[in-house]
């Protein structure tokens, strides 16, 4: 099998089908978040949005799209998938900690760890100031990512496999070093791809920042624009709100811009 390094994100179309295939949970999260939390919603921004698999679906719901995302493969990507069903290009490339976008949205999201790309808490908390600063008052993030548990076992390796055509994907991940000092995850990404024509690997290495329960709450807390409105796990149901408990490893934040004099 060729093996190939390099950055996962500059290979979108097997980005989009290694994390594109469980969509519709996401999707369908998301829809009732709306209903449930954010009144009338009609645009929605995704930072960090990747190749845009849930994006170009709230198009084709009606709601009006527009995105971030730091690797410029990623954003041409995205923006041919939207053009394609025929709606505006509306992914920017730039930096998820340091944006301003020319009209306000309803609701922003950011649902599979994206944010802890964002290595220091100057980064972390300027991101959550830019998505406050683009929203409604009112208006929605949700959050999703995982936490280092304090107790319990930590969860160091995950694998799975998607199809769609001809192609195939095997995805290994496994976490290679966890400094709570530093407050660092070093994880390696294995991608075996199979076509009729060619078998290959892509290996990627990947640095996420960590956050215990406390660690994200005091992050949170000190951007006051947000308030917590409610909390869920990965297991997307909105009848099964949480609590953060110590072995806590997965959380979607619903956080809400506060209005004027709140």
């Amino acid at each position: 099998m060729q093996e190939v390094s390099g950055n996962l994100y500059d290979y979108p179309a097997y980005y989009d089908l290694v994390f594109g295939s469980d969509w519709k949970a996401e999707y369908d999260f998301l829809l009732q978040v709306f209903e449930q939390f954010g009144g009338k919603v009609e645009r929605v921004f995704e930072p960090a949005c990747g190749t845009g698999r849930i994006l170009y679906r709230l198009a084709d719901k009606g709601f009006e799209v527009s995105g971030l995302d730091l690797n410029p493969n990623a954003v041409e990507f995205c923006n041919k998938r939207l053009v394609k069903h025929g709606y505006p290009a509306s992914i920017i490339c730039g930096d998820m900690s340091d944006f301003k976008l020319p009209k306000k949205v309803d609701v922003a999201f950011n649902m599979i760890n994206s944010f802890r790309h964002l290595l220091s808490e100057k980064q972390a908390e300027g991101h959550l100031r830019c998505v406050a600063e683009s929203l409604r008052p009112g208006g929605l993030y949700v959050l999703g990512l995982h936490l280092t548990p304090t107790a319990g076992v930590p969860m160091t390796e995950e694998s799975w496999s998607a199809r769609r055509g001809n192609l195939a994907i095997n995805t290994h991940l496994q976490t290679l070093d966890l400094d709570r000092r530093k407050r660092t995850e070093r994880c390696r990404m294995k991608l075996d791809i199979y076509t009729p024509t060619e078998r290959k690997q892509i290996l990627d290495e990947l640095v996420f920042r960590t956050y215990t329960a406390d660690q994200i709450e005091k992050l949170l807390a000190s951007v006051t624009q947000f308030e917590i409105a409610e909390l869920f796990d990965f297991s997307y149901r909105l009848d099964r709100p949480i609590e953060i408990e110590p072995e806590t490893q997965d959380v979607v934040f619903i956080l809400r811009k506060r209005r004027a004099g709140k």
